[in-house]
């Protein structure tokens, strides 16, 4: 295949050598800077053994500030190079203590008549500074004055930045890279060669180059609509709406690192950001890097908010449509509190008490659980109340409260009662046994037996929908709607108060001498920061992405990480495959909460070639009536293509044989869409075709762009859901140069192979 050897020397990739080039010299420098540091502590020690007092105040001086230094390189030293920007010449050449130059705006002849340029200064942005050996910055602390600019630069108000890079890397490999240009009408030259641009930076610089004014005009609307988003103020809510291809994820994740960098301390409480699937994850993770602080941005799919779950399965439509809905929130206050009788629950509590022996029977214990049980109180905070309650109960049985008028006597007595009788194994055995310690995953496991499921969703859900739940929460792995479940469990359950454990400490750690002086280095900067970032269950600032896609259940457990929080909420209705949205809204404006909301719409497509904009049109049509798209602003003259498949044997091998199409006429990746129910066996018709090519279920695609599409069996697709038409839109939605439909029986295909659903 010539055009994937050729992709292997593509822009990307040689973009990605040029990157790896310079961060192995960095490396190099970093490793320079620790050996120096090594040396100064060597020295000190030497400088101890003089003797004298002044000898060993320097040497102790000395050894610190080396051991500061180098535990700080050390700590430093995995995944911190993640920015570059490429900047024009400044007004003057005066340079800041980073090496950097200090001019904000470009000089006055930066930029010729005929709209070329030469880029004057490129700076590297990581975790800390690091210059080379002349001086010269080979990375600019991400803190420092001169990396202001990328974060702050839009293309409304670029300054001297032409070309914002983010780079991916993981330890000494860089993985990726994703530009943003703030001037794609110039020709900026780097070196006597052409700047490249790398992902939507490409696209913008394609028509931002045009020769049309009107296509400039149309670049310019683009910047300006995302702009006032990235800037909007942080106070109450920010709702973006957009369709596919307006670049609301890429504007939200800018937003975030834009907020950070103006008011840190503001933010300190972190911001999260919630993506619909792990893909979308990884691909954000590319796109907006950690910036340098310990836990401040976290990037979490809705199957991943949960501490300690992990989830990327789906359950089938008609399940999901009940474990996402608001419904759910009474069976499992029922389910809460009914778990407390799962299991050898005991009927009778008998003590000794006063030489006598105190019994309450199953009647009375009765009545006490369903006294506990009055409140709205999580369950396992109940249990101090429930043991207090039992004592309250034998206390009075025992008929010892009778035997003093005295109250300091009566107390006496009581407190004697309550010490002597709660020490007993007996009444420490049977308050295990009758309230035990609930797990939220205990509870959802008691919830796959039907009967005792259908007897927490009675009046609720009805016999198919109990069947359907409790079956599918008899596999072993969770859904992601079980994710929300366990959340909701969790807020109902309560964690108990855990005691606190004595620091053991290290006798080393009581010895003397130089260990003393230096910071350990426990862990690394990015180890730290996932920790804290796991830690933390609510958030200064949340951003949504894909919003319409939230469930009511989800849409609850996001808000409780957002309780105090400010939020940027992004979605598309159109493009919402939830089949409620009225209910959907319901929780959503429950989440939010009072707050002020600031509404934004951004209007242009400039993902998808008007030729696949129109076939998707067709769609949009059908699913929401009315519903306007958004304007595509270009035209690549390559329509869709149809092809079909003449029974489900060859539905496979037409599936294989376009995608093999497609890698010989794009560079990039192919993404194959499927139903649901189909990703298995996708994954299997396209075995051996190489990374280029991704296969992936309906509601994965949300979100992610591939250079070429292969959509299978449209008609598959929009009968998965009451939202398949949706969907479906989305699907045909991801390409951004060439799309194919390959159809099957149920499609409907006339003489063209066009199927039914996608005819005018």
């Amino acid at each position: 295949m010539a055009a994937h050897d050729t992709a292997v020397d593509s822009v990307r990739d040689r973009e990605i050598a040029v990157e790896q080039e310079h961060l192995d010299k960095v490396y190099r420098r970093l490793e320079e800077k620790i050996h120096e540091a090594e040396f100064l502590m060597d020295d000190a020690a030497k400088r101890g053994q003089v003797g004298t007092p002044g000898a060993l105040a320097e040497r102790d001086a000395q050894v610190f500030r080396a051991g500061v230094h180098l535990n700080r390189l050390n700590s430093e030293f995995e995944d911190f190079l993640f920015g570059r920007i490429d900047l024009l010449y400044g007004k003057d050449g005066q340079k800041g203590p980073d090496g950097a130059y200090t001019s904000v705006e470009p000089a006055e002849d930066a930029i010729g008549p005929d709209g070329a340029a030469e880029i004057g200064e490129t700076l590297h942005i990581g975790r800390i500074g690091v210059l080379d050996a002349e001086y010269a910055p080979l990375v600019i602390d991400w803190r420092a004055p001169a990396a202001a600019a990328f974060y702050r630069s839009t293309p409304v108000d670029p300054g001297r930045v032409v070309r914002r890079r983010v780079i991916r890397s993981k330890g000494r490999k860089v993985l990726g890279v994703e530009d943003d240009l703030m001037r794609p009408e110039l020709t900026a030259t780097l070196g006597g060669a052409e700047l490249p641009a790398v992902g939507d930076g490409a696209l913008m610089a394609a028509l931002g180059q045009a020769r049309s004014h009107t296509m400039r005009d149309i670049v310019s609307s683009i910047q300006a609509e995302q702009d006032l988003v990235i800037r909007a103020p942080a106070a109450s809510v920010t709702q973006v709406e957009g369709g596919p291809g307006t670049g609301k994820t890429a504007v939200a994740l800018h937003r975030a690192a834009y907020l950070l960098y103006q008011d840190r301390r503001r933010y300190a409480g972190g911001i999260l950001i919630v993506s619909p699937t792990p893909l979308l994850v990884a691909y954000t993770e590319g796109v907006l890097p950690s910036l340098g602080e310990e836990g401040q941005v976290a990037i979490r799919a809705l199957g991943s908010l949960v501490d300690g779950a992990e989830a990327d399965a789906y359950d089938d439509p008609a399940v999901a449509r009940v474990k996402g809905s608001a419904r759910m929130v009474r069976i499992l206050r029922k389910a809460a509190r009914g778990a407390l009788e799962l299991g050898e629950t005991p009927d009778r509590l008998r003590v000794v008490a006063f030489g006598r022996r105190v019994e309450l029977d199953a009647d009375e214990l009765k009545r006490i659980r369903q006294n506990i049980l009055g409140g709205t109180a999580p369950v396992n905070l109940l249990r101090p109340r429930a043991r207090r309650l039992l004592l309250d109960a034998l206390y009075a049985k025992s008929g010892a409260a009778a035997r003093h008028t005295d109250p300091e006597l009566a107390a006496e007595l009581r407190s004697s009662f309550d010490e002597d009788v709660s020490a007993e194994d007996s009444f420490l055995d049977f308050l295990n046994a009758w309230w035990p310690e609930l797990t939220a995953r205990g509870v959802l496991s008691a919830m796959s037996d039907e009967r005792r499921l259908g007897r927490w969703a009675r009046r609720v859900l009805n016999p198919g929908e109990v069947r359907r739940v409790a079956r599918s929460l008899r596999r072993q792995e969770l859904s992601v709607h079980d994710v929300a479940l366990l959340d909701e469990l969790q807020t109902l359950l309560g964690a108990p108060a855990r005691p606190r454990r004595k620091r053991e400490v290290d006798p080393l750690e009581q010895l003397t001498g130089l260990e003393e002086l230096m910071p350990q280095r426990e862990e690394t900067q990015r180890e730290r920061a996932d920790r804290l970032a796991a830690e933390r269950t609510e958030y200064a600032h949340v951003i949504v992405d894909e919003a319409q896609d939230l469930t009511p259940m989800q849409w609850r457990m996001v808000g409780r990480r957002g309780r105090h929080a400010t939020w940027t909420v992004v979605g598309d209705p159109a493009q919402s495959s939830w089949s409620s949205p009225d209910e959907a809204a319901e929780a959503r404006d429950e989440a939010l909460g009072s707050r002020p909301r600031r509404r934004f719409s951004l209007t242009v497509n400039y993902r998808n070639p008007a030729e696949i904009a129109e076939l998707a049109a067709r769609v949009l049509a059908l699913a929401m009536p009315g519903a306007e798209s958004p304007a595509a602003v270009r035209s690549t003259g390559v329509e869709p293509r149809f092809t079909v498949a003449q029974d489900g044997e060859a539905l496979g091998e037409a599936v294989r044989a376009e995608a093999l199409r497609l890698l010989e006429r794009v560079d990039g990746t192919v993404g194959v869409v499927v139903a649901m129910q189909r990703r298995e066996e996708a994954a299997r018709w396209l075995a051996g075709l190489g990374e280029r090519v991704v296969a992936l279920g309906s509601l994965e695609a949300k979100g992610l762009e591939y250079d070429a599409t292969v959509v299978v069996s449209p008609a598959e697709i929009a009968d998965e859901s009451p939202a398949g038409l949706r969907v479906l839109y989305v699907a045909l939605t991801r390409a951004t140069q060439q799309l194919t439909v390959v159809s099957g029986q149920r499609d409907e295909p006339d003489g063209n192979g066009v199927p039914d659903l996608l005819r005018d």
